[in-house]
């Protein structure tokens, strides 16, 4: 005979799969770009949520836990690909060397934001993208409060250090190019 369910899981887990779905899977799209990875990595993520549905966090703690979830999930991902296309990387960076691509056009602000390191991307993606205040970013993060004020004041600091650094050599090379 099979066990019952415990009380009220199925309709805990409905509900917080029916309040964040589709923040997870925003955040899982912005940071794949492709909707089938995207809808994998959604499922995993809510998976492993079920598997240990009790240690989610209720009410504004829930995303920024299932944030954290999916950033761990996309990071396994991540290593996965890059095992699966060690070789296809190699041959598109020999190519690269050999024929430059020019970069598409973009503004001098998404140029520099891909210019900082990926923890800063990501910390300051998760506080303009997703919202989320100090408190939840740290539970995203799996860190202190404390420590993500300072890392994203580290990380703006870089941000706007780079950017005007841009915005100079922009201004240098048109006042330059008008003489």
């Amino acid at each position: 005979m099979h066990d019952p369910p415990r009380d009220g899981r199925r309709e805990r887990f409905g509900e917080f799969f029916s309040a964040n779905q589709d923040a997870v899977l925003g955040y899982l799209l912005r940071r794949t770009g492709s909707s089938h990875d995207a809808a994998d990595l959604l499922a995993d993520t809510f998976l492993i949520a079920w598997r240990r549905l009790d240690e989610v966090p209720a009410g504004d703690q829930t995303r920024p836990w299932l944030y954290g979830v999916a950033r761990r999930v996309l990071a396994n991902h991540r290593r996965g690909e890059g095992r699966r296309h060690a070789l296809t990387d190699r041959l598109r960076s020999e190519l690269a060397e050999s024929a430059p691509l020019e970069p598409a056009p973009d503004s001098s602000a998404a140029k520099v934001f891909h210019e900082l390191p990926e923890q800063d991307r990501e910390l300051l993606s998760l506080v303009a993208w997703e919202e989320l205040d100090t408190a939840q970013i740290a539970t995203t993060l799996g860190c202190s409060r404390n420590a993500v004020r300072i890392r994203l004041h580290r990380a703006r600091r870089r941000f706007t250090k780079l950017l005007e650094a841009s915005n100079r050599s922009t201004v240098t090379a048109k006042a330059e190019g008008s003489r």
